[in-house]
């Protein structure tokens, strides 16, 4: 018999050799130190696990006939660190039954856990083990980015929310810039499929029953286009017109606040008013990254008189009065700070600072330790390295998971957050995160005891409930499938870059590289990545999912692996083009419009089952292509594809 497979893997797990035979009706001993709603979800849970075995709540010593009895013992003391000590639990199964020691209601949970994995790979004989066990971080997030385009449904949500419960993750941040439904503000999220207020408090309770802290996240500084493109909000944005961003080859449009201006608190008012009381946490993030603007608008003079850094603190300073008034503890992205290190001590010592970073490379180290020195509470914040990329770059995803995870480690971080972002219209769907949520949860939990071995046979019980194992087979090797076109750039692949990319008169940030790609990549190449999309998709077809949660990720899955082959046959039609290989051109051209008009109409069918709004923000890329096969045309000549951005 394997042994167990489980994310995150306990700390310390011992098998002791024997079999627990579950019976058909599992007594748990109640116990008067849990909440009565504690024990109903604590049975519910195990309950929904297998269908051959229900649990029954009998009071203490009321075993029947020496069946085996589940019972839990509150109380527990372990040698788990302070700030863990809350999650700390012990679990043993032995023929006579199981018992679950725990000091606080979250170890129950993580017992639980723990104990659902065991039931799912084992059936009714479980291995008798024992298990003590604790986390690495207090707080472990997955930040899902719900502004690019892609806002997923409720019904979505609470079952990302749940899988994610699964796997010991303890808090979820929704990140909004305007597609939260403001009632004051209908003009800007109108069209988006924003999530409201009622739906923020259903998903709120849900989380709650979990143990899942659900932390409001409203974009405070930069990051705003979407608001300040409206006429009623430009007299608050710092710049009035786009500029050219760095290199000159796209422009940067108007996306931060001005700092100095008489209304911009007034406005951060509102929106916090509005949005806050729908969230039961303490907690509240305001982001505050990337103000590109900073500094070259009406707040020019002041920066030049006391410096940007100071006049991003100082404003830093006043929503966190704001926040605090509001009875709520302020996190905000690190990276601005960061460029100030002799400011980041000036920094209000209940702030926490999320140190993100998204390369396999990235500097955890030195600015974990920047932050831990500081004495400034703080998260690490890797990403699942998904966007622009259409079906993954797990490779590096999985590096940069690990070094977040290790860099927070030894700095002291608070906690550990996997953001999720959506550049490019958020096209890759919830099932390629899969991966990188559970390494991540995994790492976060305990970094000593990740087994890599352990994620394809999870994910097919866990997520896609495919006991074949290829669903889980072909999503993993997906996410590698770019190394087949021998091309690396940060933040994006061909497979995503390509597809995705706007018009080159658009001149817009994102997937700015993407009409490139051809004249970089060659056609070898290409048909090798092509090819591998190909082979998973067949292994796809022999997935066995056995649920309709299962059915629908291998769908979305499916789609996203037929656009990254699209991008593939696109790539290969630039090619033929710029050689004026006029037949072959015609050939692919011809083949790639169809398939990509079958793709919107799936795309179309699907979306509603899994989102809000329509798919127009997300997949308008898919036009752009067709449109371009039909008229001919090559954005870039092969020597300004080439050369540029080398």
């Amino acid at each position: 018999m394997p042994g167990p497979h489980l994310l995150p893997y306990p700390r310390h797990l011992r098998l002791h050799g024997g079999m627990l035979r579950m019976p058909s009706r599992l007594r748990l001993e109640d116990t008067d130190s849990l909440p009565a709603g504690e024990v109903r979800q604590f049975a519910a849970r195990l309950d929904a696990v297998s269908e051959a075995v229900r649990v029954t709540v009998v009071p203490p010593a009321h075993n029947a006939q020496g069946e085996p009895v589940l019972r839990l013992q509150p109380g527990m003391l372990t040698k788990a660190p302070g700030g863990t000590a809350a999650e700390a639990y012990a679990l043993s199964i032995a023929a006579a039954g199981i018992l679950i020691r725990y000091r606080e209601i979250a170890g129950l949970r993580a017992a639980v856990a723990t104990l659902c994995q065991l039931l799912r790979q084992y059936g009714r004989r479980i291995p008798c083990l024992g298990i003590r066990d604790w986390p690495d971080f207090p707080r472990r997030g997955v930040m899902l980015d719900v502004s690019r385009g892609r806002v997923p449904n409720l019904a979505t949500l609470k079952q990302m929310a749940t899988d994610l419960a699964g796997f010991k993750i303890n808090e979820l941040q929704l990140y909004f810039e305007h597609t939260f439904a403001y009632r004051a503000h209908p003009g800007v999220w109108r069209g988006w499929g924003a999530l409201t207020g009622r739906e923020l408090r259903q998903l709120d309770a849900h989380c709650r029953t979990l143990g899942i802290d659900l932390v409001p996240n409203q974009n405070s500084f930069g990051h705003l286009r979407h608001w300040l493109e409206h006429p009623r909000y430009k007299p608050l944005a710092e710049v009035n017109a786009p500029y050219p961003g760095a290199g000159g080859d796209f422009l940067r449009y108007p996306s931060t606040l001005a700092p100095n201006h008489p209304g911009t608190i007034q406005f951060l008012r509102g929106l916090y008013d509005e949005l806050l009381p729908h969230f039961s946490s303490r907690f509240f993030n305001v982001g505050c990254d990337e103000t590109w603007d900073l500094g070259r608008g009406q707040s020019r003079t002041l920066c030049q008189r006391k410096g940007p850094g100071r006049v991003y603190l100082d404003f830093l300073l006043q929503v966190h009065r704001e926040v605090r008034r509001r009875g709520k503890t302020m996190m905000c992205w690190g990276d601005i700070i960061l460029k100030h290190p002799d400011l980041i001590r000036k920094l209000p010592p209940d702030i926490i600072a999320l140190n993100w970073g998204y390369e396999a490379d990235h500097p955890f180290e030195r600015e974990a330790t920047m932050f831990g020195q500081a004495g400034i509470p703080f998260y690490v914040c890797p990403g699942t390295s998904n966007w622009a990329t259409m079906i993954g770059r797990n490779d590096n995803a999985f590096a940069n998971l690990q070094a977040a995870a290790r860099a927070g480690k030894r700095a002291g971080a608070l906690g550990y957050m996997i953001t999720d972002w959506g550049d490019g219209g958020h096209p890759q769907p919830l099932a390629v995160s899969y991966p990188a949520f559970l390494a991540g949860a995994a790492l976060s939990w305990s970094g000593k005891t990740c087994p890599a071995r352990s994620l394809v046979s999870v994910l097919s019980r866990e997520v896609f409930h495919d006991r074949s194992s290829r669903a889980a087979t072909a999503l993993m090797k997906l996410g590698l499938a770019h190394r087949k076109f021998r091309y690396t750039e940060p933040n994006a692949t061909p497979f995503g870059a390509t597809l995705a990319a706007p018009p080159s008169e658009q001149r817009e940030l994102f997937c700015r590289n993407g009409l490139k790609y051809y004249a970089r990549l060659t056609p070898g190449s290409i048909r090798s990545a092509q090819s591998a999309v190909n082979r998973e998709r067949l292994r796809l077809r022999q997935a066995k999912p056995a649920t309709p949660s299962g059915r629908i990720l291998i769908e979305e899955l499916d789609l996203a692996a037929r656009m990254a082959e699209e991008s593939c046959r696109y790539l290969l039609w630039q090619q033929a083009r710029a050689a004026n290989q006029s037949a072959d051109a015609r050939a692919l051209a011809k083949t790639g419009a169809a398939n990509l008009e079958q793709i919107k109409r799936d795309f179309e069918r699907y979306w509603t089952r899994r989102n809000k709004g329509t798919p127009s923000k997300c997949a308008g890329f898919l036009d752009w292509r067709i449109r371009d096969y039909r008229t001919g045309r090559l954005h870039y000549s092969p020597t300004e594809a080439r050369l540029s951005d080398l």
